[in-house]
């Protein structure tokens, strides 16, 4: 299958509100974070997150089915994905070490078992590898259907225990560090909106999931405006429906909190022009260097094709 263009566009599009968001935040004056300009840039910080993690959910999918059509083992595939998930946690371990090494004379050590975007991202690949295993037949369109179901199912357990789980049902039965990655209480009194525990932001993933396995089947690939489009359009209505709900005097929770106990989160020297100036050397080194990685791979690849040791013997 050929690489999907879109979702290398949806990845860019995140890390340029990434850093476009730490940008201005970091180098603005404290008078300019009270500017029209600064509200929007922070306004779009919240998306990112959402992005990244989503599109973990699609690309897995993706993996998943490609070595399904390739007749992997069940089992081979669920290795395979869950030691992948394993990697990317590790990844986010290792971040945490960086930065408490870089401030240590300044960051609690507690920050070294802070729960952020890598190390869920981590986890929640675990998670879908082992559901995509549950959810295995020896018939890939059966599978592919299970995989679907499932991951919605997912996705929308996450989204429906969260509230609970941050309020009346908390595990504080648990140590600080492991009730931080059920609801981010970290070293607080109560769970934090800015962390990334897995309730709820492993429903993006699900959701990705979900999506990801529908963009596999033959009728997606013919069809594939208006399939967006209608994923488009079930978002926003999801989105209206939310808001429906939120403003009913019925309510499913004893303690709810629409912005910060489900998955839709929201979330100093520098002039406007100076903080834009840096954030595009940053944009355009960041492209580079995507630009450098690619070539070379390309480069390697041709290489180890036109090697003596790849021509076929005579």
């Amino acid at each position: 299958m050929k690489r999907l263009a879109y979702i290398d566009w949806m990845r860019g599009l995140a890390c340029l509100l990434m850093f476009q968001t730490h940008c201005y935040d970091s180098w603005l004056r404290p008078d300019l974070h009270k500017t029209r300009l600064y509200g929007w840039s922070q306004l779009g910080g919240t998306l990112p997150a959402p992005l990244f993690i989503f599109l973990s959910g699609v690309s897995f999918a993706l993996v998943t089915e490609k070595l399904r059509e390739k007749g992997i083992a069940a089992d081979a595939i669920a290795r395979q994905t869950i030691l992948r998930g394993a990697e990317v946690f590790g990844l986010g371990i290792v971040f945490r070490i960086q930065e408490y090494a870089l401030g240590y004379k300044w960051v609690p050590w507690t920050d070294l078992l802070r729960v952020d975007v890598l190390n869920i991202l981590g986890l929640s690949m675990m998670l879908m590898g082992v559901l995509c295993r549950f959810a295995s037949s020896a018939n890939v369109d059966v599978a592919r259907t299970r995989s679907t179901i499932a991951a919605l199912g997912a996705a929308t357990a996450v989204a429906m225990l969260t509230p609970p789980l941050w309020t009346t049902w908390r595990p504080r039965f648990l140590p600080w560090p492991l009730e931080s990655y059920i609801n981010g209480v970290h070293t607080f009194a109560e769970p934090q909106h800015w962390l990334f525990p897995l309730f709820p932001w492993s429903a993006f993933a699900f959701a990705g999931l979900a999506v990801g396995f529908v963009i596999f089947r033959e009728f997606a690939r013919c069809k594939e405006a208006m399939l967006f489009g209608l994923i488009g359009v079930t978002g926003v209505a999801a989105v209206g429906l939310s808001l429906v709900f939120d403003a009913s005097p019925v309510h499913l929770y004893a303690v709810y909190d629409y912005w910060h106990s489900n998955p839709i989160l929201p979330k100093h020297g520098c002039s406007i022009t100076r903080a834009t100036l840096g954030l595009i050397i940053i944009f355009l080194a960041m492209l580079a260097l995507s630009t450098w990685r690619t070539t070379y791979r390309k480069r390697a690849t041709a290489l180890r094709r036109n090697s003596p040791a790849a021509a076929p013997a005579i």
